[in-house]
């Protein structure tokens, strides 16, 4: 096995875990054996508080800003889609030419399957984010995690995309994630950058809060959940406008695929839809201005359309 295979194969938590057990032996030998607890008790507190640190690949890895080098931005969208806030997002990015990667729930993405063809369509890229937004999924059986993004990922290759990678609900990383990622090839993605918008319940000041936190080479989470009040909404759209003015400005925004140096999706094969299939898709489809995203989330715009027309009996069985 190469050095390279074996960090693979190891992760940092099996690692830290082995370093503790053969530090604790020795103590245990020794004239004062109660020393022994102090690295397993250290290890034990890391097991526990890693989860809550979206940065940490300490279970499995995980990527939560840019490739060494890349100095953009990403912008990233949670929860949606929702038919109020989710063409709201896509006007606005529209306006100010910005790419985006939505990470959708599977249930909200199989009611609202012109949501996500109209995500597409714009040339932004999509990536899962489960299927009912548990936030208690990390704690889960294994086999139920595997199955909740499983579910999501069928759901949205019905409509004609395949992420490449899941988000957790709120961002919490599990040692369950590793099977259910490894046998759906998937990777773990989190943020570098959040401002606890609380899926926008706390919009205030949303655009000066960013601009606080915001540098170079992050990965920004926002969230695509319609406000609450009539009120908020409206306060909403006014931070946002001015949030993506801002960056559009003061920032280089780039696609996500750009800032990580890999693919965010693949477009799923919907071959044996028929040109009048295509046609009813397309008209369905209200058009949206185009931003400059790269080619995998264009060429994948076109098939989205196309699948709308055909999903609907795959996405009843995948949420059945």
């Amino acid at each position: 096995m190469s050095k390279r295979q074996w960090h693979r194969r190891f992760s940092l938590a099996k690692k830290t875990g082995l370093s503790a057990l053969l530090t604790a032996i020795p103590l245990g030998l020794s004239q004062a054996p109660q020393l022994a607890a102090i690295p397993l008790g250290l290890f034990l507190l890391a097991c526990l508080g890693a989860p809550f640190w979206p940065h940490s690949s300490f279970f499995l890895p995980v990527i939560s800003r840019g490739a060494d080098g890349r100095e953009g931005i990403a912008l990233t969208f949670d929860d949606g889609p929702f038919p109020d806030s989710t063409p709201v997002l896509l006007e606005l990015l529209a306006r100010y030419r910005l790419p985006a990667t939505f990470f959708v729930v599977g249930e909200r993405a199989a009611a609202h399957p012109e949501l996500i063809a109209a995500i597409l369509a714009q040339g932004h890229t999509i990536g899962n984010h489960s299927f009912s937004h548990d936030n208690l999924l990390m704690l889960r059986e294994c086999d139920r995690v595997e199955a909740d993004i499983r579910q999501t990922q069928e759901i949205l290759a019905n409509l004609g995309v395949r992420p490449l990678f899941f988000r957790p609900p709120i961002g919490v990383i599990s040692p369950r994630l590793v099977p259910a990622l490894a046998s759906l090839n998937l990777q773990a993605m989190t943020f570098s950058c959040r401002i606890f918008d609380r899926g926008n319940r706390n919009v205030h000041d949303l655009a000066a809060r960013v601009m606080r936190k915001i540098r170079p080479g992050d990965i920004l989470l926002l969230h695509d959940n319609p406000p609450q009040s009539e009120e908020d909404m409206v306060y909403w759209k006014k931070e946002l406008q001015c949030l993506f003015e801002r960056l559009a400005i003061e920032h280089q925004i780039v696609p996500l695929a750009d800032l990580i140096g890999q693919p965010v999706m693949l477009p799923v094969d919907t071959a044996g839809i028929s040109s009048v299939d295509i046609q009813t898709a397309s008209e369905n489809l209200s058009p949206l201005p185009r931003t400059s995203i790269p080619t995998t989330a264009a060429a994948t715009a076109a098939v989205a359309s196309v699948a709308i027309a055909a999903a609907k009996p795959g996405i009843a069985e995948a949420v059945g």
